[in-house]
Formats: structure tokens, C-alpha cells, sequence
């Protein structure tokens, strides 16, 4: 099969685009033969290399696809050959205590393709059966592989993890990345008014048609400062921070009293310079949040199918491109997510 994959971690240089083995699904699995994948940003953390995590080498990046059904392995039922599918990305060990909670993203054993596994940036893929689910019958195939890891971690962050609610107010912090204008959009699902910030006025022009109520330079001004003048020096109900180091502190004061902020990621760094005192004396909530559940990922597909959310797609590339694609990615260069052509 055609595949774009990394020998040795490092750079973009990295990359190669070649032949690797057909993989034959085994029990429990079925192979997916991909029509589109997009990248996400932990396709550039998999390639320059994430401590303590050593996947099998050469290694397929990318955690999203959607394809159809080309192959099955014993025991597989309810699936056949030729279904359209999207992948939900995390694999979990389904017998472990919190798999038996559906708390599956919490399994001690939890893996997601493109990370742990060989991923999408290929003809074909292997996945357990229970994560492929049916493609959303009003989307294309790029759009159908755009939404699954960005829609279900924000899915997870705002409906289970924070708990918002209707009428409450929400900072996103860093709008343009996948994660970010996909809670932007069930945010505004849920009757929330959204608050974004960006370095770039474009991306706050787009933010803004997406339905976010303004838009903050943070390159130009303290966002903290200006999310309280929006709000009447009250603050937020819920700060949505991926950025990390270098907007954390600013996060915080940005929360009203008894706010909520909630991470998946850490872009800018995982030691942010933190502040206690406006921690317990506003009594904040802190949540973090990985992924999400095959409850969640029901729910969310359902809402999408259901024409209620839509995927945000910047561009399309051939998998031949794939270095260009990663390039403008870790530029930061793109609203919403770069999708490849696989097929």
C-alpha cells in the first residue's frame, strides 16, 4: 500500500511517501481502505517524538480517516465489506475498571491510531470493529475524515467534563486549530456566547461568522483584560485553554468567580506559570479532558448526521503532498483542519 510515514523522528524532512505491507486484519478487526484523512497536531508532536511513547517503526501518522470496509477478521459482525465508515481514533482495552464504566477514554490501556498505532495516512488502515462508525451519509469524504478526534475531545470537554449550559458565557483561547472551531460550534449549539482570541484578524473575522459574539487579538492586547471589559468585569463561565504555557495565567484571570476551565493539550508547553490565590479565592474548577467515550462519539456523530454541526475544512492535498500539508499545519496557517486525498 501507499503510505506517508517516518523512518526516525525529526522534522518534516522526515517524512516519506512509499510502499509498505497490506495489513490483514486479525480477530476483532476490520481493514479500511481510507478515501481521506486529516492531520491533526499530534501528528507533528508522533513525529518529532513524545517521551516515554516508542511506536513501531516505519510509522504511519494520522489519527483521523474515513474510508470503507475492505477486509474482516474473525468474529467481526455487523460490519461488511464496502460500508462507508468514519474511525472513531481511541482504542481501549474494553475489560479494564473504567472501560466497564464507559469511562473508555480513561482505560488504562488507551491508545489512539496514528500515536500508538499505525494511522490513516495510508491506502489502508486496521481498526477494532466497534470503532468504525457509519459515515455520516450528507458529508463528503473529506469532510467526513475532518471531524472525528477535534469534535469528540470538544464534545467531551464542554457537554461532560464542564457541564455548560445555555446562556453561559465561554472563552476560547486560540481559535483556527480543529479542537477550537469545532467547540466553537457546539458552543453555539448549546446557546452559549463565545469569546475568541487569535493572532490573526482573519481568523477572528472567520471566528466571528462561525457565531462567536467577538474576537480579541491577543498579539495586541492582554486578552484577560479585554474578555472583563466584554463581560462587565465579571469574567467567564468557561475558559477552553489547548495553548498552555503561554496563555495559562491569562486563562485563569479571564474565569469569573466559580468559572470553569477546561484543557486537552498543551501546544506552547505542559509547565505554565500558574495562580493559585485567584484559584481558590474565585473558586475555580480546573478540568482536563483526553478524547472521549464511544457513548460520546454516538452522540456527537449523531449531531453532525444530523446536520446540526458541520466539519470546518481549510484545504485538501494528495497524500504525495503531505509534508507541504504538515508545513502550513505547524505554521498555523489553517482554519480548521487540512484534510489528504488518499484515494
Amino acid at each position: 500500500m501507499k503510505a506517508a510515514f517516518f523512518r526516525e523522528h525529526g522534522g518534516p524532512e522526515k517524512i516519506e511517501v512509499g510502499a509498505l505491507p497490506d495489513p490483514v486484519p486479525g480477530p476483532g478487526a476490520v481493514r479500511v481502505r481510507l478515501k481521506a484523512a486529516a492531520l491533526n497536531r499530534l501528528d507533528i508532536f508522533v513525529r518529532d517524538g513524545i517521551p516515554g511513547i516508542a511506536p513501531a517503526l516505519p510509522h504511519v501518522m494520522g489519527s483521523d480517516g474515513a474510508g470503507v470496509v475492505d477486509g474482516k477478521g474473525p468474529g467481526v459482525t455487523g460490519l461488511k465489506d464496502g460500508d462507508e465508515v468514519v474511525l472513531n481514533p481511541g482504542v481501549c482495552c474494553g475489560g479494564c475498571e473504567f472501560c466497564r464504566m464507559g469511562e473508555h477514554s480513561l482505560c488504562v490501556a488507551f491508545r489512539l491510531i496514528g500515536e500508538h498505532l499505525p494511522g490513516t495516512f495510508a491506502q489502508y488502515v486496521l481498526v477494532p470493529a466497534e470503532n468504525a462508525y457509519p459515515k455520516p451519509a450528507g458529508l463528503s469524504w473529506e469532510e467526513a475524515a475532518a471531524f472525528p478526534l477535534t469534535f469528540l475531545t470538544a464534545w467531551r470537554m464542554l457537554v461532560t467534563r464542564a457541564r455548560v449550559l445555555p446562556g453561559e458565557t465561554l472563552l476560547i483561547v486560540g481559535i483556527g486549530g480543529g479542537v477550537a472551531t469545532a467547540a466553537l460550534q457546539i458552543a453555539r449549539l448549546l446557546g452559549m456566547t463565545v469569546f475568541v482570541t487569535s493572532g490573526s484578524p482573519d481568523k477572528l473575522a472567520r471566528a466571528r461568522m462561525l457565531g462567536a459574539e467577538a474576537g480579541i487579538d491577543h498579539s495586541k492586547a492582554d486578552f484577560a483584560k479585554e474578555v472583563r471589559a466584554l463581560t462587565g468585569k465579571r469574567g467567564v463561565d468557561v475558559v477552553l485553554d489547548s495553548v498552555g504555557k503561554a496563555t495559562w495565567r491569562k486563562s485563569i484571570a479571564a474565569a469569573a468567580r466559580g468559572g470553569r476551565l477546561v484543557t486537552c493539550g498543551a501546544t506552547t508547553g505542559p509547565d505554565p506559570q500558574t495562580d493559585l490565590a485567584r484559584i481558590f479565592w474565585n473558586q475555580l474548577t480546573i478540568y482536563g479532558s483526553t478524547m472521549g467515550t464511544h457513548g460520546e462519539f454516538a452522540a456527537m456523530l449523531k449531531t453532525v448526521g444530523d446536520g446540526k454541526l458541520k466539519p470546518v475544512v481549510d484545504a485538501a492535498y494528495p497524500l504525495s503532498r503531505v509534508r507541504e500539508a504538515m508545513e502550513i499545519l505547524e505554521e498555523k496557517r489553517q482554519f480548521g483542519k487540512i484534510v489528504l486525498r488518499i484515494d
